[in-house]
């Protein structure tokens, strides 16, 4: 079934996994694989072992997604943001903002030029206080070496 085909259902539906998988452009096996990943997707399963994904479920599967594939977070990163209380199933992740800094580094290494200007914007250091402590790290390091 497309993704044109689930819209005529109600937002409140159960769906199955062909029809989220069509929705959210994933193959199945990641929505399972995710389903193992992350206890926050219950699926409930009937007979034969059907699954049938809540509204709730696909809140999160888009927030697990998004994390994933735009915003280059590692699985331990989403699972990171679950576990803080920065993700839940009502939320929806409006503004960078809600991601704490701490999980900045938990970033994949496509996403490394980014991180150095998330990271200053985060310690809100000017250019030259970052200077200093660049620095200062450098002859840490020297010392240690």
């Amino acid at each position: 079934m497309s993704a044109a085909e689930t819209s005529s259902k109600s937002a409140a539906a159960f769906r199955t996994i062909s029809e989220v998988s069509g929705d959210l452009d994933v193959p199945q096996h990641v929505l399972r694989f995710w389903e193992t990943k992350f206890p926050q997707v219950k699926p409930l399963k009937r007979a034969g072992r059907r699954r049938y994904y809540r509204p709730e479920d696909l809140k999160i599967l888009r927030q697990i997604r998004d994390l994933l594939y735009k915003d280059g977070y590692t699985i331990k990163g989403v699972q990171k943001l679950f576990k803080e209380g920065s993700l839940k199933a009502n939320n929806s992740l409006n503004e960078e903002k809600t991601i704490p800094k701490s999980t900045v580094v938990e970033k994949s290494k496509n996403d490394k030029r980014n991180e150095k200007s998330l990271v200053d914007q985060a310690l809100g250091l000017s250019p030259e206080s970052q200077k200093e402590v660049l620095n200062e790290l450098k002859s840490i390091r020297a010392l240690l070496d």
